[in-house]
């Protein structure tokens, strides 16, 4: 297909192009994060535990997920697994964007379903 023929495109075909590129499947991106691992996260905003259920490419999807609304000493809550507050999702489900982390550790303590 030459210059001249992408010019003659309509703006329907163009948007048919599209489609069929958006919901082409490739290998999945290569990241870091392992399906299945208990995770404490940090955002641009809040705090976040839970389990990893899947990795898109613009959302970590956690299950058995929790709002850590307070740490308590920073240390302390990554060391020993307490927190000062904690409001777990009520069907256990979230999904994060990816643009919004700041980090991302693996949650070695079990993970808190019960508010504080």
């Amino acid at each position: 297909m030459d210059q001249k023929d992408i010019d003659s495109l309509t703006v329907a075909q163009v948007k048919q192009l599209c489609a069929l590129v958006e919901g082409r499947k490739g290998p999945p991106a290569k990241h870091p994060y392992v399906v299945g691992e208990k995770y404490f996260i940090r955002t641009v905003t809040f705090y976040f535990t839970g389990r990893l259920v899947e990795v898109t490419a613009h959302e970590l999807v956690l299950e058995e997920a929790c709002w850590i609304a307070d740490t308590g000493r920073f240390n302390v809550a990554l060391s020993k697994g307490e927190f000062g507050e904690t409001e777990p999702y009520p069907d256990g489900r979230v999904m994060i964007g990816r643009g919004a982390l700041i980090d991302a550790s693996v949650w070695k303590h079990g993970l808190p379903r019960s508010q504080k």
